[in-house]
């Protein structure tokens, strides 16, 4: 027929280590234990399907990514199989690219999302799968966002909509939401309220199934027709719920499946017309590069991120993307940028009238800003000292205007930025004060993010090691770590 070999299921086939043969077997019983007795997959079939392109007909790709999902231990949806009819993405690009349908929109978002709980349930990790570059990202992302173009008319067709792939067991019981009404969509907004809490107070890891289940059933939503309002709400719903995905996952170390949350989160922003919340959840994949050692693409991602909100976003939305910038230009050791940058987010989060904004912001409070200063300074401070001190300030009024309830971590990171700013100044005897108020709350939460900001800080206790007591802090650390999963030096 011509047609190009499969790469990308080529490429995942090979991590299996399955045979060609092993896999038509697995699928015909999968299959049968659907109630799809007619699969008759075989060798030369799995063979036409990696050499020569072919695409089988439904229900096989669900079968196939669902069983690559429980092989490789991660996410594998479809389109990662290169097997969607709709649209097949040139071999080796990410798939990220605007503009997406909107049908396609709900259909990649319920499959990730029933993927990502089918692993959750099997308590596997997301693992084997890299992060795409923020340059990409930006780029396939860069006309919409940056640009003046409409959000496109509603393109979907009315009728029944596709099945997709739920939470569930081996049998892949097939699961279709229904329409709703605006009480119910009420009640999904207040639910993101109640996530959202939840996280900031203990982490990522408690309530991070719940939050993806809510996703997947607000993208079966999705694939019927709504009123126009009530469909833009039901949009909004799903952004919020996928950035929170998103920083659920990121902060119990499953990166690459938080970046999928990530760019599904801009998808949703866009068919909601709400270009703002498209910038803070690239925002947070920006975050989530400086964190990971990758500042250039984190500005890649901030560009975007500023330039497509634009004015259309609050001074207090600027003033936060502002410091996430200015965290990668710390990383970095930019230091004059990064003291300009902090500047204007000041005056920016100053100029704000009190305007009740969106619900995503409620968060970023006067102590929130103070904690992002803190921690910009602490990271400039390893390659300008001269930042320690204002770190330390930032950081305490940081912990002075946090509530002691329902900001747990936080307030371990403000105390790590302050420790950490102390061990830099030169100051022991202060540092272990505040790294054993880190320790203190450290515990009480699911964030694997909180122990890697505990690492940066215990290497920081090396120069001092020598001291009695900050040997005996480094030994309590060491012991405090339930995973043991970094070695300390």
């Amino acid at each position: 027929m011509g047609r190009e070999p499969n790469t990308r299921l080529a490429d995942l086939f090979a991590l299996t280590g399955w045979s060609k043969g092993e896999l038509a077997r697995m699928v015909n019983r999968r299959g049968a234990a659907l109630g799809q007795q007619q699969l008759s997959t075989d060798t030369s079939r799995v063979r036409r399907w990696i050499e020569q392109g072919e695409t089988p007909r439904d229900p096989v790709p669900r079968v196939l990514a669902a069983l690559f999902t429980e092989r490789l231990g991660r996410v594998v949806t479809t389109e990662d199989l290169g097997l969607e009819r709709h649209r097949r993405s040139r071999s080796g690009t990410s798939d990220t690219g605007m503009p997406w349908k909107p049908e396609r929109t709900a259909a990649v978002l319920t499959e990730f999302t029933g993927m990502d709980l089918m692993l959750n349930r099997r308590g596997l990790m997301s693992a084997g799968a890299a992060l795409a570059a923020g340059s990409v990202i930006a780029d396939s992302l860069h006309d919409w966002l940056a640009g003046d173009a409409a959000t496109p008319p509603d393109l979907r067709s009315s009728g029944r909509p596709p099945l997709v792939i739920p939470a569930g067991d081996s049998s892949l019981d097939l699961y279709e939401a229904g329409p709703v009404g605006d009480e119910e969509v009420t009640a999904l907004e207040r639910s993101v309220g109640v996530f959202r809490s939840w996280d900031a107070s203990r982490g990522g890891g408690l309530q991070r199934k719940a939050v993806i289940g809510q996703l997947n059933e607000v993208g079966g939503m999705l694939t019927y027709r709504h009123p126009p309002e009530r469909e833009r709400r039901l949009w909004n719903v799903a952004a919020n719920l996928a950035v929170l995905a998103g920083w659920m996952s990121h902060d119990i170390g499953l990166e690459p499946t938080a970046q999928k949350y990530f760019v599904i989160a801009v998808h949703a922003a866009r068919e909601a017309g709400d270009k703002p919340r498209a910038g803070e959840a690239l925002s947070r994949a920006a975050r989530q590069m400086v964190h990971l050692g990758r500042a250039d693409e984190a500005l890649d991602l901030m560009r975007l991120a500023k330039a497509g909100s634009g004015e259309r976003a609050l001074p207090r939305t600027r003033a936060m993307l502002h410091t996430i910038e200015a965290w990668a230009q710390a990383s970095l050791g930019h230091s004059q940028a990064t003291r300009r940058v902090l500047g204007e987010a000041e005056e920016l989060f100053a100029a704000d009238s009190g305007e009740v904004g969106p619900s995503w912001m409620q968060l970023f409070t006067e102590a929130e800003l103070h904690g992002m200063e803190a921690l910009v300074y602490r990271t400039l401070a390893e390659h300008d000292p001269a930042a320690s001190a204002l770190a330390q300030q930032h950081a305490r009024l940081a912990i002075s205007l946090r509530p002691e309830q329902g900001r747990e971590r936080s307030n371990v990171f403000d105390y790590l930025s302050l420790a950490s700013a102390c061990w830099i100044a030169g100051q022991p005897e202060e540092a272990q004060v505040q790294a054993k108020m880190a320790l203190a709350l450290i515990r009480d939460t699911s964030s694997l993010r909180t122990w890697d900001r505990l690492r940066e800080m215990y290497r920081l206790t090396q120069r001092y090691q020598g001291l009695p007591e900050v040997a005996e802090l480094r030994e309590e650390i060491r012991q405090a770590d339930p995973r043991q999963r970094w070695q300390i030096v």
